[in-house]
C-alpha cells in the first residue's frame, strides 16, 4: 500500500458515502456535532475574553501602555481559542463522532458485504465504552507529537523541515483514527494495532492528505470510517484468497 493507494480509497470512501442516504445522513451528522462544539467553544472564549484578561493584567491607564494591553489581550484571545477549539474537538470525537464512525463502519461493511459485521460476544454498552476508551490514546498521541513539533521548530535549527513534517504527521494520524476503527471494534490489542500503522505510514499519509485541504478536509473527515473500512474489507478478502 502506497501513498496513492491512501487517497484513492478515501476517495471511495467519500463517493459511497454520498451515495448512500444512511451514510450520507451520519457524515453529516457528525460534522454538525463537531462543528457546533467547536464553535460553542470558541464563542465562549470571545465573550468572556475581557473577564479572562482582567484576571491576567488590568488595563493600565497609561496610554502609551494601554495599546500593549489591547494586543496582549487579543493575541491571549486567539490563543485561548486555539486551545478550545482543539478541546472541542476532541471532546466532541470521544463523546460523540466515534459512536458515530462506528455506526458508519458497520453500514458500510454492511452494503458492501451484504451482512452484518461480527463483533465480540459482549453487550452494546461494553463495546461502546470500549470504543470510546481507544479514542483517548489515539487523540493524546498525535497532539503530544504536535506540540513536541511545535516546541522543536521553535527552539531548534529545524523549524523548515518541522513545518514540513508536522502536517504529515497530523494526517498520519488523522488517518489511523480511521482506520483504527474495525480493528478496535474486534477489540485488537492497541500494542498490536499501533504497530500495524508503523508498518503502513505512507498509506496513511496519503489517506490523510485529503484531510489537509482546506475547506473541503471537513467533508473527507465526516465520511473518512467509509473508506478505511473498504481498505480493510479489501485487506480481509486479499488474506482470504490464498486459502480458497
Amino acid at each position: 500500500m502506497n501513498i496513492f493507494s491512501g487517497v484513492m480509497y478515501n476517495l471511495k470512501g467519500l463517493w459511497l458515502g454520498i451515495r448512500t442516504p444512511r451514510l450520507l445522513m451520519l457524515g453529516l451528522l457528525r460534522f454538525v456535532v463537531v462543528a457546533f462544539m467547536t464553535v460553542a467553544f470558541a464563542g465562549l472564549i470571545l465573550a468572556k475574553h475581557a473577564d479572562i484578561m482582567a484576571l491576567l493584567w488590568q488595563q493600565p491607564e497609561s496610554p502609551w501602555i494601554a495599546w500593549i494591553w489591547h494586543l496582549t489581550s487579543w493575541l491571549l484571545t486567539l490563543l485561548l481559542m486555539g486551545i478550545s477549539t482543539v478541546a472541542a474537538y476532541l471532546l466532541a470525537q470521544v463523546l460523540f463522532a466515534v459512536l458515530i464512525m462506528d455506526w458508519m463502519s458497520r453500514i458500510t461493511e454492511r452494503v458492501v458485504t451484504g451482512t452484518a459485521p461480527a463483533s465480540p460476544a459482549v453487550s452494546i454498552w461494553k463495546q461502546m465504552g470500549f470504543l470510546i476508551r481507544q479514542e483517548l490514546p489515539r487523540n493524546i498521541i498525535p497532539v503530544v507529537l504536535t506540540l513536541l513539533l511545535m516546541a522543536l521548530s521553535w527552539f531548534t535549527p529545524l523549524g523548515p523541515v518541522l513545518t514540513l513534517v508536522g502536517p504529515m504527521v497530523a494526517a498520519v494520524f488523522l488517518a489511523w483514527d480511521n482506520t483504527d476503527i474495525v480493528p478496535a471494534r474486534n477489540h485488537q490489542p492497541f500494542g498490536q494495532r499501533f504497530k500495524a500503522l508503523a508498518k503502513t505510514p505512507l498509506f496513511h499519509l496519503g489517506f490523510g492528505l485529503p484531510f489537509l485541504v482546506p475547506i473541503l478536509n471537513l467533508l473527507f473527515l465526516s465520511f473518512g470510517p467509509v473508506g478505511a473500512t473498504l481498505y480493510h474489507l479489501d485487506r480481509e478478502s486479499k488474506a482470504a484468497s490464498p486459502t480458497d
